[in-house]
């Protein structure tokens, strides 16, 4: 009668063999427009080319309504993935599950892909019945300074979330929550979460990193002010005094090294390994010190400096052969032929 497939939440609740009762315990699962009009709306913006952008590897799961706009996706579109991840329990389980999300086309399932912090494959003994069950957490006062990555877990929080906020008491506040605001502050709990464990956060001074042995290194290793720190010197030790683990440090000293500096912020967001959101707040509070990054002419660039710098390496050979008999760098830009994202790329390390 409706050619194959519901339009609508409207023409959905008219079937006759859907009570209301069960309706309204379906309705906030329901992956579909309120009514027959929304639904025709929905359908030509389906028609509209969107451009879905990723700044590097990411868990979905962590991912709010205004994050997927941010990415790309209209705001109907967000709420969506919303929906299904909640249908889902909670957590889309797998790239498998992400990928039988009606909003995800094919097109932008292969772009997202390769940065999809999720496990291939769908566990086998995976029921969404149970894992809808898990959703309503059962709390209980707890004191945050002594809870373990299992006990952070049963308030609700991943495998990853749980480890982030461990390192974070550990590594940026020194080993313990001062106040309800340190634990406000930890990206991975959300403003709903927060508000969800607020009532049972209980402080126990005796477990506090202020006493002892604890308040004696505290006072000979200061907190770092990340505020007066430059990106282009920042240390391997500080990066996980911030929260980056040993590879995603790694990455960013690895990168900057190549490169000889950085030269905009946007530059390390494209780092290898790292968490894009940890790094956005990082990038919120250092400064960024360029008068030390190596500048050349594609007329003088050092033939080793071409071939080993991320941005010309697979230019060197070309602009080393151009150079012998053309002087002028117009020119030999004309000779290039290069992609226009790729000149620019280029063009912040030359004079």
């Amino acid at each position: 009668m409706v050619g194959g497939e519901f339009s609508s939440k409207e023409q959905f609740r008219k079937c006759f063999a859907i009570s209301s009762e069960k309706f309204s315990e379906l309705e906030p699962y329901i992956l579909l427009p309120e009514n027959n009009d929304d639904a025709k709306f929905t359908h030509f913006k389906n028609f509209e080319k969107k451009t879905i952008t990723v700044s590097g590897k990411f868990n979905p799961d962590l991912y709010s309504a205004n994050d997927w706009i941010k990415m790309g996706f209209s705001e109907r579109q967000a709420e969506a993935i919303i929906k299904y991840k909640s249908y889902l329990g909670g957590s889309f389980i797998s790239k498998e599950k992400f990928k039988e999300c009606f909003i995800i086309n094919a097109e932008n399932f292969e772009k997202l892909n390769p940065y999809l912090l999720l496990p291939e494959k769908t566990p086998a003994n995976y029921d969404k019945n149970l894992n809808l069950g898990k959703t309503k957490i059962q709390y209980h006062p707890f004191d945050p300074n002594t809870l373990n990555l299992e006990r952070w877990k049963s308030l609700g929080f991943s495998d990853k979330q749980a480890q982030t906020i461990i390192n974070y008491r550990d590594r940026n506040l020194r080993g313990s929550f001062k106040n309800v605001e340190d634990i406000q502050k930890c990206f991975v709990i959300s403003v709903e979460k927060f508000e969800e464990m607020k009532p049972f956060i209980r402080f126990n001074p005796a477990t506090m990193a202020n006493n002892g042995t604890q308040k004696a290194e505290i006072k000979q290793q200061e907190k770092t002010d990340f505020s007066k720190i430059d990106l282009n010197s920042i240390t391997f030790k500080q990066l996980l005094e911030f929260g980056f683990n040993e590879k995603a440090a790694g990455s960013m000293l690895g990168f900057r090294k190549k490169l000889g500096g950085f030269v905009n912020k946007e530059q390390i967001l494209t780092t290898y390994n790292i968490d894009p959101e940890l790094m956005k707040k990082l990038l919120s509070l250092a400064q960024l010190n360029t008068s030390n990054v190596t500048k050349y002419t594609l007329i003088d660039a050092p033939e080793e400096w071409l071939k080993n710098h991320p941005y010309f390496k697979y230019s060197a050979d070309k602009i080393i052969f151009y150079r012998l008999s053309e002087k002028d760098e117009k020119k030999i830009w004309k000779l290039l032929r290069t992609k226009p994202e790729y000149e620019a790329r280029m063009r912040l390390y030359l004079k």
